[in-house]
């Protein structure tokens, strides 16, 4: 079975009691990844929304304003020990949680870190933004875009009242300014611009950590993200032709960036319509490939392919490489090269689209798989 098989035939605990009393309060109170511990676990636990989760407390931890339609207070009168027994009997013995425990999102009840003291709030939120590490990361974004993306997420964003969509939001002006510096024609100009992009690039993973850490994903954020990116890769291939063409003075690059504008907006399209159709949310990566038998793109990667030139071209066309690569390549004077680059990358996206707008798969006989 493979591990999100697992995850949905896993059946949630009906009810889940939080323990919030004197014990727990030194390290409840400590914020880990911009949420006090207790918050945090209430956070985590809200999100379970057919488990009954009642909050056991002295009075000794500050609970949140709001909680979760699933979370309730129960006070815990006269002796602390004896009340939660008597509420343990009542809800029919269920799992205790303490309020100073941070479960990383892939382990939500089993394992978990308490945190008593900085070093352990540390080691825990160390393990927090770890989880964050997905396997379908390309190859910089995992060495050195989320290097800096981390850091500026953990130091920076989770001390400050943003949301993840504000940083969504702020990040796409950074690269819609890049787009504008690469469109002037002049040379500095460009490689500005294209270092431009690869911030956005970077801060572009901020903003679903910051989301991820506070527990703030709403499908508005999903596709907001989606949509920001897309229209930056649309504008970066058509300032690079209108650039291009103004340093050289000839219209050729800009004709060439059009059509890679228009073979990427197809493919925008298709993917847009896919997304609704199947019901998956605003995340491209969770489209079901008819190419790919039916698969999305992050299970077409866990299969591994037999040949290193699938993987290459995997590689060259997620955003985090080629953003990266054509900054480099911007350094180095290759301007033609990166163009070349977009139109390919835009070529593949475009049959991919067409693939799938055109294919369907064979349907089954009944009683057959």
């Amino acid at each position: 079975m493979s591990h999100s098989a697992s995850q949905s035939a896993r059946k949630d605990p009906e009810a889940v009691i939080l323990k919030a009393t004197a014990a727990e309060a030194p390290g409840a109170r400590l914020v880990v990844a911009g949420l006090p511990v207790v918050e945090r676990a209430i956070k985590q636990l809200g999100r379970l929304g057919s488990t009954r989760v009642v909050v056991a407390s002295d009075g000794a931890v500050a609970l949140p304003g709001q909680l979760p339609a699933n979370v309730t207070v129960r006070p815990l009168a006269g002796d602390p020990a004896q009340a939660l027994a008597a509420l343990q009997a009542e809800l029919g013995q269920p799992l205790v949680l303490g309020a100073d425990v941070v479960r990383p999102q892939t382990r939500r009840f089993d394992g978990g870190l308490r945190v008593v003291d900085e070093g352990t709030r540390r080691q825990a939120e160390d393990a927090v933004f770890g989880d964050l590490l997905r396997g379908d990361l390309g190859f910089v974004a995992r060495h050195i875009n989320k290097k800096v993306s981390f850091w500026f997420t953990r130091n920076v964003l989770c001390h400050l009242p943003v949301t993840p969509n504000q940083v969504t939001l702020g990040a796409g002006v950074i690269g819609l300014v890049g787009c504008f510096l690469i469109a002037t024609g002049s040379r500095p100009a460009i490689v500005a611009g294209f270092l431009l992009a690869q911030v956005q690039s970077i801060l572009d993973g901020c903003d679903g950590e910051l989301a991820r850490v506070r527990f703030q994903q709403t499908a508005i954020g999903e596709w907001l993200d989606t949509i920001v990116d897309d229209v930056l890769n649309l504008t970066l291939v058509g300032a690079l032709g209108i650039g291009l063409a103004r340093l050289e003075g000839r219209a050729a690059p800009l004709y060439w960036g059009l059509l890679g504008c228009a073979m990427l907006l197809t493919y925008n399209v298709i993917a847009y319509r896919e997304l609704v159709k199947q019901g998956e949310g605003g995340e491209v990566l969770k489209i079901r490939w008819w190419w790919a038998r039916g698969q999305d793109f992050t299970e077409v990667l866990s299969e591994g392919r037999p040949t290193s030139g699938f993987n290459l071209l995997v590689a060259l066309g997620k955003r985090d490489f080629f953003v990266f690569a054509w900054l480099v390549l911007a350094v180095l004077g290759q301007l033609h090269i990166v163009l070349f680059y977009a139109l390919v990358i835009a070529a593949i996206y475009f049959v991919v689209a067409l693939v799938q707008l055109v294919a369907r798969p064979t349907p089954h006989p009944p009683g057959t798989s």
